[in-house]
């Protein structure tokens, strides 16, 4: 049973962010404790890409951006996997640089330093130099950049498809058994 915390930035992309609340909803059995954490941006960004609140519909544990006693605050809580998708290239050069000023980068600095799962879900193009160093900064302290590229192996007809594909990456990374597309299935 897993122990998550999923956060949510002001990239573009909350089509990302909803599937994969979606997707977490039908795999209950896999895991005990979701903590979710929202930007005001993210939020913005939902109500005008979704154009509607529903986030609040989900049945996890939401935190605040500056609420420093949510349990993945610390390694004590054991969380064991941080996903943030989708990832502003702000809060991942924060990350990078090791400035913990709000959950978001806290948590990510405690997933890193407990040698736990983190799982940046970029979503920023082009990318500067700035971001790839920031990246490879996150992949040498053992965190994982997976870009939200979406694949068209599966041959999707819809934007959620097409979106699903990078969602069901991301829950194969963070280690949840998930039934999608397998090349050579």
């Amino acid at each position: 049973m897993k122990k998550i915390v999923v956060a949510i930035t002001g990239a573009s992309g909350s089509l990302y962010s909803r599937l994969f609340f979606d997707k977490l909803e039908t795999l209950q059995e896999q895991w005990n404790e979701v903590g979710i954490v929202l930007t005001k941006n993210a939020e913005e960004v939902w109500k005008t890409e979704l154009e509607n609140d529903t986030y609040k519909k989900y049945p996890f544990k939401f935190y605040s951006q500056d609420d420093f006693t949510a349990p993945f605050a610390s390694g004590s809580g054991q969380y064991d996997t941080m996903v943030i998708i989708p990832c502003s290239a702000g809060t991942l050069g924060r990350i990078a640089g090791g400035i913990s000023n709000d959950l978001i980068t806290r948590a990510a600095d405690v997933i890193l330093k407990e040698r736990r799962k983190l799982i940046c879900v970029v979503r920023e193009t082009p990318f500067s130099l700035i971001h790839i160093r920031n990246m490879e900064t996150i992949t040498l302290a053992g965190g994982i950049i997976c870009p939200a590229s979406p694949s068209f192996y599966s041959k999707p007809k819809t934007i959620e498809e097409l979106a699903a594909t990078v969602v069901d990456r991301v829950l194969d990374l963070a280690g949840f058994d998930v039934k999608t597309f397998r090349w050579g299935s």
